[in-house]
């Protein structure tokens, strides 16, 4: 499993425990709101269309299971 104590911000690459605070994975709400800005000015984008085959294997979950869960 990953250690969540030093990830990387992916806004501004500073290192620490974000996941702990309110904005992880961003360090702070400065870097969360960059990002998102980059979302809205399509700077970041879904390089491809989402197809079925990228869904195979999903149908057979039960209903209301949360894969975030473990």
């Amino acid at each position: 499993m990953a250690d969540l104590s030093q990830i990387k911000c992916p806004t501004c690459g500073n290192r620490g425990a974000w996941f702990d605070g309110d904005y992880g994975p961003f360090c702070s709400k400065r870097c969360r709101l960059i990002d998102l800005g980059k979302w809205f000015g399509e700077e970041n984008k879904i390089s491809e269309p989402l197809r079925p085959d990228h869904f195979a294997g999903y149908d057979e979950l039960p209903p209301g299971t949360s894969l975030d869960e473990t």
